[in-house]
């Protein structure tokens, strides 16, 4: 007799295999995610700080830049945070509640930084290909609609399977997921149902949002690098070439393991694959991104530089009225 399925109404909790085939201790796991999670973090932020501050960083390529940032803080602090839990516990457990939670913020943030990409290529090829009318074409109130459309179309098309995921049968309680986070294949591999039409949706919905956000990243540095080699300037070409293969650089791992794990008709079928590709789109790319996209920038770096330098002077003022006031005091 089959077993009977409980429905997800009665499912309680799943439990999270993590990294298989790996002979480290929790610790020494946690040691290193933690420091990715940390220098991620710190990276984005600093991001986030000097866009905020710096008035020479005020146009449209760093606010799209600070928006990226917000979505690589996001979309690790889904993942790590319960990762890094389970690596000094002994029972690798997570809600009903909580990997249906994780699931849809994974793919919402996920898609909208799809978008965003595509979105930050076309907003390049206008300041380089369309230097005189992009002002115009990406004033303020421009920037701040595509950024939100960016959001909302990581986050409306995402409701959907969603549900369809919540509402399955599972068969048993305690079910192992084989990954270290709810991931849409390995879920659907626990289903004690036919799951073919809803992987068929998220196949188009997958192929929708990643394939066409890629065309147009394409088309984008494709005119790009057209642009850069009618520059006549040698210095210049190398400059910009420089600038475009480091970005492409991210580009291609983000895209390349993103459509490997879920522009294809079946996922439930590769759940031992999809755990070492998934780390590229959660652990590398948000990682090197503040590296690639800014930190490298001269621009960012003075910015940076400078906050520093005020947040140094704030202190030693501060510093210096508190010992000014303390010998007030005891005077």
């Amino acid at each position: 007799m089959a077993p009977r399925g409980n429905h997800s109404d009665g499912m309680t909790e799943f439990v999270l295999a993590g990294f298989p085939n790996l002979n480290s201790t929790g610790v020494e796991l946690f040691s290193v995610f933690f420091l990715i999670y940390l220098l991620t973090l710190t990276g984005n932020v600093l991001i986030l700080g000097a866009v905020g501050a710096d008035q020479r960083l005020q146009t449209p390529m760093y606010f799209f830049l600070s928006n990226l940032s917000c979505l690589e803080i996001l979309i690790t602090s889904v993942i790590i945070p319960k990762m890094l839990s389970n690596f000094l516990s002994k029972q690798h457990t997570i809600s009903f509640a909580a990997c249906i939670a994780q699931f849809y913020f994974y793919f919402f943030l996920g898609a909208s930084e799809f978008l965003l990409l595509a979105v930050m290529s076309v907003d390049r090829y206008l300041a380089i290909c369309r230097p005189l009318h992009y002002p115009l074409l990406m004033s303020g109130a421009v920037c701040v609609r595509v950024a939100l459309a960016c959001w909302v179309g990581g986050l409306l098309p995402v409701l959907g399977p969603t549900v369809a995921v919540a509402l399955l049968p599972f068969c048993r309680q305690g079910a192992v997921v084989q990954h270290f986070f709810c991931d849409s294949g390995p879920l659907l591999h626990l289903a004690c149902t036919n799951t073919t039409k809803l992987e068929e949706a998220d196949f188009a919905l997958a192929f929708l949002v990643i394939v066409s956000s890629l065309a147009i990243t394409a088309a984008s540095y494709g005119r790009i690098v057209l642009a850069v080699l009618r520059i006549p300037s040698a210095s210049g070409r190398q400059k910009a070439f420089s600038t475009c293969s480091s970005h492409l650089m991210v580009v291609t791992l983000f895209y390349g393991s993103a459509m490997f794990l879920y522009v294809r008709p079946s996922q439930s079928g590769s759940v031992d694959a999809n755990w070492s590709v998934t780390v590229i789109t959660t652990f590398v790319t948000p990682l090197l991104n503040p590296v690639i996209y800014a930190l490298r920038n001269d621009r960012v770096k003075e910015a940076l530089t400078d906050m520093f330098r005020k947040a140094r002077a704030a202190l030693s003022e501060n510093s210096f009225l508190s010992e000014s006031l303390r010998k007030k005091t005891v005077s």
